[in-house]
């Protein structure tokens, strides 16, 4: 006899291995995901330092450089996929997220430069330790 993994209970079905083999998130998939998902990063700390009145303004080209380090560090560290943004945006706006309350109705820009002040001395090092979940 000869079985299909359908033709099992459910209660089997879930305990069989199965492998697949996926490709690495490019920096364009990194930038997609930080844009054009419903529930993007980036409208979430928008949303939560809103709550703040502090007012972050993405700018295309910090949006690019995040999504450069995300692969970069993927790529040298240990390739997680896009949970990798998550302790990029934590590390990012570590600043503002705790001065929040002093900065009530600023305006802050989130551009290459903030990017590399705030992101560019752990590339640099290659301290990427931190970065690992």
């Amino acid at each position: 006899h000869t079985s299909k993994p359908s033709d099992m209970l459910p209660e089997l079905q879930g305990r069989l291995p199965i492998r697949v083999e996926l490709d690495s998130l490019s920096k364009d998939d990194f930038k997609l995901i930080l844009t054009e998902t419903q529930n993007s990063l980036i409208k979430q700390y928008v949303g939560l330092l809103g709550t703040e009145k502090v007012e972050l303004n993405f700018v295309e080209e910090g949006i690019n450089k995040i999504a450069e380090l995300a692969t970069e560090i993927n790529q040298n560290v240990e390739n997680i996929g896009a949970r990798r943004l998550h302790t990029i945006m934590e590390k990012l706006l570590e600043d503002i997220s705790y001065n929040a309350s002093d900065m009530s109705a600023q305006k802050v820009d989130i551009d290459t430069e903030y990017v590399e002040k705030n992101l560019g001395e752990l590339i640099k090092s290659q301290d990427l330790s931190k970065f690992i979940l």
